[in-house]
């Protein structure tokens, strides 16, 4: 099969298009023939082996051989099972999260029917399902699990054009909340298109010096931090980032206290997540963001332009053309 793979961190140019044995499955096992994946901003990190303390999972000096072909998300159809498979079947159209194993820029990919995979709403194409499982589910977990939004609150995402961000403005929106976005001015449009009551223009606009006040201020990108923020939130307000391993410290010390709290965590196992998106695909209810497509050939260029900083919503990378 044709995979993606990188050896050594660095630019987009340390990936390397290959043929590798195609992988059988085992157990409770399925092989998916991935037709769609993405080019994700935490995949780029990994690539440069950044942050330098996540080289502690991925390798220290060079990616470890598990991690050598990367992608997360993934969409496609299942063509062998495990002899302990029971849930999954051959000709399921299916998407999911491939977790620390990463490896979804392949043609082929095995993992268990028992990871965050589940099949795909018949009103979607691979294209799109590829594009929603990482940044919804990721949004899912921090404002759901994490934050417990609810209904008439008032809630801040910054980077509300990227691909958790698109996905956060409008689970927000549905539970009910009052939602602002923080973006370029160039995306404001499709933020508010995605439910926003306010947007901000972060290149003239200071989101802190308008007298807001957040129950929840949750930064999608990393561009904040807890310090910056905590004059907007609320007296019992919850500051939620996907990145910054001093966050991690913050919660252990703000749980402690009276005041605004930061959580943290990751978002690895899915079912939950998945199985609401599944059903918000199937009605219909989701607008899915895809900024750009390429074919498995141009990954290079994938990686090339997420590295810009300024992707909106999702890069695609289309490894079987339907």
């Amino acid at each position: 099969m044709r995979a993606v793979l990188f050896r050594m961190y660095g630019p987009p140019d340390v990936l390397t298009l290959v043929d590798l044995p195609t992988p059988l499955p085992r157990g409770d096992q399925v092989q998916v023939r991935v037709h769609a994946t993405t080019v994700t901003s935490a995949e780029c990190g990994m690539r440069r082996g950044e942050p330098r303390w996540g080289r502690i999972i991925i390798g220290l000096r060079r990616p470890r051989k598990s991690f050598r072909v990367l992608g997360l998300e993934f969409a496609g159809e299942v063509t062998a099972v495990g002899p302990k498979a029971r849930r999954l079947r051959i000709g399921d159209r299916v998407f999911g999260f491939t977790s620390f194993g990463a490896g979804a820029n392949a043609e082929y990919k095995c993992l268990s029917e028992r990871a965050s995979v589940t099949t795909m709403p018949t009103n979607v194409t691979y294209t799109q399902a590829a594009a929603t499982v990482d940044g919804f589910t990721t949004a899912w977990h921090f404002l759901r699990e994490l934050g417990g939004i609810q209904p008439g609150q008032k809630i801040l995402i910054i980077g509300a054009s990227g691909s958790i961000g698109t996905y956060a403005v409008q689970l927000a929106k549905q539970v009910g909340a009052t939602v602002h976005g923080v973006c370029s001015g160039r995306n404001a449009e499709l933020v508010e298109s995605l439910g926003a009551d306010r947007v901000f223009d972060y290149t003239v606009e200071d989101f802190t010096a308008g007298g807001e006040r957040y129950d929840v201020v949750f930064d999608t990108v990393g561009r904040s931090s807890f310090a910056r923020c905590r004059p907007v939130l609320a007296p019992r307000g919850c500051y939620l980032s996907t990145v910054g391993l001093w966050n991690n410290v913050l919660a252990l010390r703000t749980a402690l206290s009276s005041g605004p709290r930061v959580r943290t965590g990751m978002s690895v196992r899915k079912h939950a997540a998945l199985a609401a998106l599944q059903e918000l695909l199937r009605q219909n209810r989701l607008q899915i963001v895809i900024d750009r497509s390429y074919p498995m050939a141009e990954i290079i260029d994938a990686h090339r332009h997420v590295d810009r900083g300024h992707k909106v919503g999702n890069v695609v990378i289309t490894v079987v053309h339907d």
